[in-house]
């Protein structure tokens, strides 16, 4: 038996009529002598003749068992096989794509491709911890705006964000309690409040995962400009180029990508802690080193009055450090099982880890009074890091790792963005696309719309990360405001099941009422600096994904069945109209084809030249064949209109009738030659696609013949 077929035998002493079949010996058929029946699922039985009088048996073959593995009658399952490029250019972009973003994965491997928590920690929650790197220096940056003297403000500031923190946290650990499904925010809220609340978290969210990667990115470059200065000026470039490698790295899959992020997440962990460590043992110990800011950096520095808005304004800028939490409970089925218990741990570890570095950044810059660089040359945790060790091994793995963290804080977007896309896409606020899974189990489409309008936000801010900040925190917030007040309602719903409810919505409570305060912070201070846009976009989010939700809602019920066992209809004969621009052997296929699917068929041809008319009308006659030709003379030389305006004469005729438009093209041997051919059937089929009541069937002619009907007599005659 062939490697890629099956042989199933069984005797067979009745029911099968056949002719009388010889055997050579051994019992073998002779040539023709089986019968063979072919099946849908790709099956071939064969019936034969056994050794003895009477005896007969069905051998069952699956010549293509390597490309469809057979799971039960009707049901073929596609192998890899099936997907082998063909051809050179074929081959070339295969290689290329299994480079970039490594082997497909099949659907039953999505749970090896699930993570623990300390790969977790490193997917989920970099964002948030990364952060830590910035949001001190947002801090300094708006109370340097009073004095140096406002810039003792930072920890207490610090301190005030670390409480909200905890708040947060407590409040989405009951999140991914209460809803280990993942979808966040908006499925909280779409659940408990209803659609328009879900679609202001959702656009708040998808905003939010944007500015992350466009924050997170500009902010690892600025780490790595502050090390190397003479690569300010390519620092959008540089940005741009780290969004790509990040796309890259997520269109390879969770694992993979955990692998990869894991390392530089732990060395700055401990390097961070490192050095603030080593920084409050001097500060404790009386030996901390002088810091003096460059002259230049205060030069021309214009103080503003320290007022309650600039204090808020500093609280809001400073709050982007919580960013990134909500990861967490969005991507609950990511984690290995228990999900919830493993996703509810990250979560705390990622706000401890968050709380330690943030604060022991305050309060290390606030003791040395750093001053933020004006042109965001150099960032404040450089100039801690260079102030307490001096520029020297630790300096650049500080900065190092800073960075390249940063950069791959953007992943924490990278994993929710599609994902909640999806859940949208499923609900039917996004277009379909969006559920699409890739070679390697991951929501490509979205990943692939997330790096491009990142890379367009960073290109469009020139990099900067100020510039970006107001525009980041408003959706956070609004967010975890929605979230909190929809598990208000859930638990208040589970009051007669769930032991302890009142705890909870009290938890929660507290969580809606801490980031509603905050969010109308932010948007109040930050609002003449940016927050405007993201207020005005999110609004156009939700009207475009409201807008979605009901076209797709009036399509399926459009295409709705009205009863299960509904039959299939029994449609007229259509008519069938053929395009002839000469008569040809591709011309007498499509003809052919026409005639097998109606009696009702009219071969149409759009004249620009008399002369080649009346050859036409020759060939035709000669040609002596049944169908007739109708000849439309178009004498301003357009093919288009005028056959589009008989197809139009047509319907009207007969309105209730469909028309099939059938269209004989060309398929060359090389890649370059379709420039050559179909130009006109294309722009036909543009125009045929909008069109009612009309189907348009392409019928290809290979050049070579190995489509030419038998008997096909091409000696048509001038």
């Amino acid at each position: 038996m062939a490697e890629d077929s099956q042989d199933h035998s069984t005797n067979s002493k009745a029911g099968f009529s056949h002719p009388s079949q010889g055997r050579e010996a051994g019992g073998r058929p002779q040539g023709e002598n089986a019968n063979r029946l072919h099946s849908p699922d790709l099956e071939e039985k064969q019936l034969l003749t056994g050794g003895r009088p009477g005896n007969r048996y069905v051998r069952i073959v699956r010549p293509y068992a390597r490309e469809f593995r057979r799971r039960a009658p009707g049901h073929l399952v596609a192998t890899e096989r099936v997907l082998r490029p063909r051809g050179p250019f074929g081959l070339a972009t295969e290689t290329v794509r299994r480079v970039l973003i490594g082997p497909r994965l099949r659907t039953e491997q999505e749970k090896e491709e699930r993570v623990g928590k300390l790969k977790g920690l490193a997917i989920f929650a970099s964002d948030n911890i990364s952060s830590s790197a910035y949001a001190t220096e947002e801090v300094m940056r708006v109370l340097a705006l009073a004095s140096l003297g406002a810039l003792a403000l930072s920890v207490p500031i610090t301190l005030a964000i670390i409480i909200i923190l905890a708040i947060v946290v407590t409040s989405y650990r009951q999140v991914i309690r209460a809803y280990p499904n993942g979808g966040g925010s908006y499925v909280v809220a779409h659940e408990n409040l209803g659609a328009l609340a879900g679609l202001a978290a959702a656009a708040a969210l998808l905003t939010d995962y944007i500015l992350t990667v466009a924050v997170s990115v500009s902010a690892g470059v600025a780490a790595i400009t502050s090390a190397f200065p003479e690569l300010f000026e390519q620092r959008v470039l540089i940005s741009v180029a780290a969004v790509f490698v990040v796309t890259m790295l997520n269109l390879r899959g969770i694992r993979e990508s955990g692998n990869v992020f894991a390392t530089p997440t732990y060395v700055y962990v401990v390097a961070i802690l490192g050095l603030v460590g080593f920084g409050l043992f001097r500060m404790v110990t009386g030996s901390l080193p002088a810091y003096t800011a460059p002259p230049e950096w205060l030069a021309g520095q214009t103080a503003h009055p320290l007022t309650l808005l600039l204090l808020l304004r500093a609280f809001a800028s400073g709050s982007v450090a919580l960013t990134g939490t909500e990861a967490v409970s969005n991507g609950v089925p990511a984690f290995k099982p228990s999900e919830v218990r493993n996703a509810q741990v990250v979560l705390v570890m990622m706000g401890v880890l968050f709380a330690s570095i943030f604060l022991g950044i305050s309060v290390l810059s606030t003791q040395l009074a750093i001053v933020p660089h004006p042109e965001e040359v150099e960032t404040v945790v450089s100039q801690l890091t260079r102030t307490l060790v001096g520029i020297g091994p630790y300096y650049y793995l500080i900065q190092f790792s800073t960075a390249v963290l940063l950069l791959l804080a953007a992943n924490t977007a990278f994993n929710g963005f599609p994902r909640l896309a999806s859940v949208l896409a499923n609900d039917g606020y996004l277009p379909s696309q969006f559920q699409f899974r890739g070679d390697r189990l991951a929501f490509s489409v979205g990943i692939v719309s997330l790096s491009a309008l990142s890379a367009l936000l960073i290109v469009v801010f020139a990099g900067s990360v100020t510039s970006l900040i107001p525009l980041y925190t408003v959706g956070v917030f609004l967010a975890f405001t929605l979230s909190q007040a929809g598990l208000v309602r859930h638990w208040w719903r589970l009051r007669g099941e769930e032991h302890g409810w009142r705890q909870r919505a009290a938890v929660n409570t507290l969580g809606a009422v801490a980031t509603g305060v905050v969010a109308v912070v932010v948007a109040g201070s930050m609002f003449m600096l940016g927050a405007w846009m993201v207020l005005v976009l999110m609004p156009v989010l939700m009207a475009m994904m409201w807008a979605i939700e009901r076209h797709y809602r009036a399509f399926k019920d459009s295409l709705a069945l009205e009863r299960p066992n509904a039959r299939l209809p029994k449609p007229e004969p259509p008519h069938v109209v053929v395009p002839v621009s000469r008569l040809d052997k591709a011309a007498l296929i499509a003809l052919a084809f026409a005639r097998s699917i109606s009696p009702d068929v009219t071969a149409v041809h759009v004249s620009t030249d008399p002369e080649e008319e009346k050859r036409m009308k020759r060939r035709w006659e000669q040609w002596g064949g049944e169908i007739p030709l109708v000849i439309v003379e178009s004498p301003y030389r357009v093919l288009i209109s005028p056959l589009m305006a008989y197809i139009d004469a047509l319907d009207r005729q007969e309105p209730k009738r469909p028309i099939t438009v059938v269209l004989s093209e060309f398929v060359p041997r090389h890649l370059w030659e379709y420039i050559l051919h179909n130009q006109t059937a294309l722009r036909l089929k543009i125009r045929l696609f909008f069109r009612r009541n009309t189907i348009v069937v392409d019928v290809p002619y290979y050049l070579g013949g190995e489509n030419e009907p038998e008997h096909l007599d091409d000696g048509i005659g001038e």
